[in-house]
């Protein structure tokens, strides 16, 4: 990815470490460890085992190689936010009809607090839309190389990207309209109805992908490559697959690889918001 050189976004907030516990409320948080999905998907409060106090001589386990005091790492997140920016601008201008209005991106080393509670390496990149503001540990960029297998700068730009996107769906009010819903149905239909906005999330990226290799060039051979593998370790069925578990469909938040692959790509084909709605596609 040719990002070296571009405008670096100015909504960037760095923040050292501070004490707290856990994130809930956030939007599009990945999990940062393979050891957290059990938690996720079974729910086995892990954090014994992240702290390094859980029984059997477990250990903690290092994310740190990769922080928010790189300085690289930081010019990398704030040239990728500032592309967002300026494609959303454009896309919201041409088919939505009123300003875009960018999220903060609060980049923080280890933990910090956000509206939708404590940040830490064991949430991964969420969006609290309760303030407008994607947190990011950029350690969790070392763990989509070295234990999910998704590798490449690209790839780490399709993780804001997503998260910006989460933005995107609370701008056009979609968010708002989903969260109520929620929580007039059953745990089956929530999670639907989750996997729903997840994937549009992705059709987002897409159209941002598209819009800046438009508008500035910034794709290299292989980046679109990196994107779709992140999409595919990221799938439900793969995370709960490698946690060890029984895949369950019913328990799907975020869906399938095949299915996130496949509305990243149409994004990217299409480039229209129209053709990411997915709450009203008959078969994701």
């Amino acid at each position: 990815m040719q990002w070296r050189g571009r405008r670096s976004s100015r909504n960037i907030e760095r923040r050292g470490r501070s004490g707290g516990g856990r994130a809930v409320g956030g939007i599009g948080g990945i999990g940062a460890i393979l050891v957290l999905l059990i938690g996720w998907y079974f729910g086995v409060d892990v954090s014994p085992l992240l702290n390094g106090g859980g029984q059997g001589g477990s250990q903690q386990i290092d994310t740190s190689a990769i922080d928010a005091d790189d300085p690289e790492m930081e010019q990398f997140v704030a040239a990728v936010l500032g592309l967002t920016e300026d494609v959303w601008a454009q896309t919201f201008d041409q088919q939505v009809g009123q300003p875009y209005q960018p999220p903060v991106l609060v980049l923080f080393d280890g933990i910090t607090q956000s509206a939708c509670g404590t940040a830490d390496a064991a949430t991964g990149p969420f969006y609290c839309p309760a303030e407008d503001r994607i947190f990011l540990d950029t350690a969790f960029f070392r763990t989509l190389a070295q234990r999910l297998g998704a590798g490449g700068d690209f790839a780490q730009a399709y993780v804001i990207a997503h998260e910006v996107a989460h933005h995107v769906q609370n701008e056009l009010g979609i968010l708002g309209q989903v969260n109520r819903l929620r929580a007039q149905v059953s745990q089956a239909d929530s999670n639907a109805l989750s996997v729903r906005t997840e994937l549009q999330a992705d059709c987002y990226a897409g159209i941002w992908a598209r819009g800046a290799q438009a508008a500035f060039g910034v794709l290299e051979r292989g980046d679109l490559q990196e994107a779709m593998n992140a999409a595919a370790a990221i799938g439900d069925d793969t995370l709960q697959g490698n946690a060890g578990g029984v895949v369950r469909p019913d328990s799907f938040t975020h869906g399938t690889s095949a299915q996130r692959q496949r509305w990243l790509a149409r994004g990217f084909d299409s480039g229209l918001l129209t053709d990411c709605d997915t709450f009203s596609a008959p078969q994701l």
